[in-house]
């Protein structure tokens, strides 16, 4: 027995070396990259410059607008209002602020990102620290520290491929990681793109792993904003060979990149949802609703999908068939194969598509891929496709066509945008009904791949593909 207790006590130790070691040696190290070094070299060739001053301490920009409910159609504006009726209105809405403030701060942060508390962190350090040495002995990983503008240090991990870009020149692209809520990048999503040969900047959200902070939407935002500058300024990507993956909860960092630097190459988003309200919702009990919706919107407003209408560039979803995460279906344990009718990647393609193509996307259109949505096998796609009896040919001649007419009508090339002519566009107006349902079916297999799996399951590395381009 002695011997067995003399066993654990030793592996006790062994866990407590790997946790100081990993973490003390990168606390320790030097700064490799600050949010504000841009600015110092001279801003480079983005039109992005550092925050300067008291904007560094806010932190970057974040979409806020509707999302928040702050322009109500009907409601009085703050202006209109006389003193005494707004102190009251605070008075009466203090309450509601604690507790949202109490419960963003603690049991919904645990919630929203487990991957930051402290004993999920000691109990898979050994697994970090097996994952960092793979990357820096297998693929020459290079481990840097960057400074965010909030002071949180930001740690990443770069594998360069460009000595080497492969038969295809997959090197020659950067793919930026974005991990899910308890997802590290020492064993996390970059793996994919990793093994399908492309350069990969992989990142921990603060809080996770060698990353200090809190990992907060304004907090991920401003990690983000120094892992693009550092991958554009330091790595010198050129922004076009710079694509952003997002998986799960990353999607709402990867959607916030693109958004801000409309001019990166291109966005894949895997098992994302549109917004993080109806899967909060999901989970909590029913009488919190109110609560829910209020710290949700407050202190974790992932609006996704919102951000995601903002990027002109290319874009490709990739939806698991069997993810019990991102769907509304009521089911909490792996859903069966061909069950995606409550995947919120579906409202995320709704919404991508009619933003981009409100004329195709308009009654049929819509009614049309709602229908394609519900295909839970690549059998039922193919079936659903023949039936329209959509001609690809047709619909790629009529989206040249449409772009190339329009671009002669604009004679300033700065009106098009780093991706050519901006959305929305208006193609398919005048098209018969027929014609929009084929149209807008085409679309939509251009824009999102089912991939067999649940919420976890491992990208393939042949599941990882760029965006189709027009």
């Amino acid at each position: 027995m002695c011997v067995v207790c003399f066993v654990k006590a030793l592996v006790h130790v062994f866990k407590i070396y790997l946790t100081a070691n990993y973490i003390y040696n990168f606390r320790s190290c030097p700064v490799d990259f600050r949010w504000d070094d841009v600015s110092a070299a001279g801003g480079g060739g983005s039109s992005h410059r550092a925050l300067m001053c008291a904007a560094a301490a806010a932190g970057v920009w974040l979409l806020q607008g509707a999302a928040l409910g702050t322009e109500v159609p009907g409601r009085p504006l703050r202006g209109a209002r006389s003193q005494a009726q707004c102190l009251l209105q605070q008075i009466r809405e203090l309450p509601g602020h604690l507790a949202s403030y109490a419960l963003a701060h603690s049991l919904g942060r645990w919630l929203v990102y487990p991957g930051s508390m402290f004993l999920m962190t000691r109990a898979l350090l050994p697994l970090l620290q097996q994952g960092q040495e793979r990357l820096v002995e297998r693929y020459r990983g290079r481990r840097a520290k960057l400074v965010a503008c909030d002071g949180n240090e930001i740690d990443t991990m770069f594998m360069d491929r460009r000595q080497h870009p492969g038969s295809r020149g997959h090197g020659l692209y950067l793919v930026i990681c974005c991990e899910g809520n308890a997802g590290f990048y020492e064993m996390g999503c970059l793996s994919a793109p990793l093994e399908a040969g492309y350069s990969v900047l992989g990142w921990n959200h603060p809080g996770f792993g060698g990353s200090t902070g809190a990992p907060f939407p304004q907090h991920d935002a401003n990690a983000m904003d120094v892992v693009v500058k550092y991958a554009l300024h330091r790595l010198h990507f050129p922004p076009a060979h710079v694509v952003v993956y997002g998986w799960s909860i990353g999607g709402f960092t990867a959607t916030w990149a693109t958004m801000t630097y409309p001019e990166l190459g291109a966005l894949v988003l895997d098992a994302t949802f549109d917004d993080l309200v109806p899967l909060a919702l999901k989970v909590m009990p029913h009488s919190w609703k109110g609560l829910v919706v209020r710290t949700v919107r407050k202190h974790f407003n992932l609006n996704v999908a919102e951000q995601l209408c903002l990027y002109p560039g290319p874009v490709l979803l990739l939806r698991r068939t069997q993810d019990e995460v991102v769907s509304t279906s009521g089911h909490l344990r792996p859903l069966p194969s061909g069950d995606v009718e409550g995947n919120r990647g579906n409202e995320l393609l709704l919404r991508l598509l009619q933003h981009r193509y409100p004329a195709v996307m308009a009654r049929e259109g819509l009614a049309t891929v709602t229908r394609w949505l519900r295909a839970g096998s690549p059998a039922q796609e193919a079936a659903l496709y023949a039936r329209y009896r959509v001609d690809d040919e047709w619909c790629l001649a009529l989206l040249h066509s449409y772009r190339a007419r329009c671009e002669d009508e604009q004679e300033e090339e700065e009106a098009w945008g780093p991706h050519g002519l901006p959305f929305p566009w208006l193609v398919g107006q005048g098209l018969s009904p027929r014609r929009r349902r084929q149209l807008a079916l085409f679309l939509a297999r251009k824009h999102l791949k089912n991939v067999e799996g649940t919420h976890c399951s491992p990208l393939e590395p042949e599941d990882f593909q760029l965006p189709w381009r027009l």
